[in-house]
């Protein structure tokens, strides 16, 4: 694709201009969002994604228009199970939730900001070292894996080394004070740990982009594609995770689920970076292969996820457990 550079400038300056309506909405009634209303602003969201994507289609034809869709789903799919982090920290340091919108506003803003930069760096990788393919694929199967061993492990937030300097080294209180992330505690400024919790959504956004920049240059090669795919991914997360926030614990097998698709983008590299350097068995993926790989690997995790929280959810208030009642659990403790 040749993208003028006025285009450039008219997509991102959209972005911003949506980010900073975003934030007017959030500042000027900070509060949780009713059902409807997350419900509305997601489907506003996706509508617009899916607007763009058949707009790629129709100017640059089917190949690109299908990678950005394939991209977007991923990143998106990648986004939602970044939730489930995202609530993890807002449960360990009890945010208000009155603040969680602003909390989870600035954490995309983070993530758009950190993409950006991965993004960029990773194009330029790309067009000067061709073997970065291998690389990518390889890191990308190992990401398959670790998502697969952590799978049945029991979901904790764990703070990573900037986060437990900053809590020893920054002078701070256990106290909120409103949205601020100083306040002043006997004449001396502390940071409230509104900070220390920009701090934690900041630095596992980096985490998140170091594993979906990747997944994404498997599917697309155009830094447009990888940039505006990204973009719509986050823009409207805010809302989902009101919307599905109590959903995420249901979604059991959504980590499986992004492991077979980590791991099939991972093969696909190796496998067209191979094909590119003239190994003659070695096939392209043809990217509506890798589409419907995607949306029906999600598809059928999500509907299994759900039957399996239902089937517990049957089981726990089957009247076999009712009449058995509460003491007959006592023995196995």
């Amino acid at each position: 694709m040749n993208i003028p550079t006025w285009a450039w400038f008219v997509t991102i300056a959209a972005f911003l201009a949506v980010i900073a309506f975003d934030f007017y909405l959030v500042a000027r009634n900070p509060r949780d969002p009713s059902m409807r209303e997350s419900t509305i602003w997601v489907i506003v969201y996706v509508s617009l994604s899916i607007a763009f994507g058949l707009g790629v289609l129709a100017v640059a034809g089917p190949q690109y228009g299908g990678e950005f869709f394939a991209g977007w789903i991923t990143e998106y799919s990648l986004s939602v199970d970044n939730l489930f982090v995202f609530v993890l920290i807002m449960s360990k340091f009890a945010v208000p939730r009155d603040y969680r919108q602003k909390v989870l506003l600035i954490g995309i803003v983070l993530a758009l900001v950190l993409r950006g930069i991965f993004i960029a760096l990773g194009a330029e990788a790309i067009a000067r070292f061709d073997w970065m393919f291998y690389l990518f694929g390889a890191f990308l199967i190992w990401t398959a894996w670790k998502l697969i061993q952590e799978a049945g492990e029991d979901e904790e937030f764990k703070e990573n080394r900037l986060l437990r300097y900053v809590e020893r080294v920054v002078p701070s209180t256990k106290e909120y004070d409103g949205a601020r992330m100083t306040t002043i505690v006997d004449g001396r400024r502390l940071v409230t740990p509104m900070l220390i919790v920009m701090v934690a959504i900041g630095t596992t956004d980096l985490l998140f982009a170091v594993d979906s920049i990747p997944a994404i240059f498997g599917l697309t090669q155009e830094p447009y594609l990888v940039f505006t795919a990204n973009a719509f991914a986050l823009m409207g997360l805010r809302q989902l995770f009101f919307l599905i926030g109590g959903l995420l614990d249901r979604l059991i097998y959504l980590s499986k689920g992004l492991a077979f698709v980590l791991a099939f983008i991972g093969v696909k590299l190796i496998l067209e970076a191979m094909h590119h350097h003239g190994v003659a068995w070695a096939p392209e993926v043809p990217i509506l292969v890798s589409l419907g790989v995607i949306v029906g690997t999600l598809a059928v995790t999500t509907v299994l996820s759900l039957m399996k929280s239902r089937r517990d959810a049957a089981a726990a208030t089957s009247p076999g457990d009712e009449l058995t009642g509460p003491n007959s659990h006592s023995s196995g403790n």
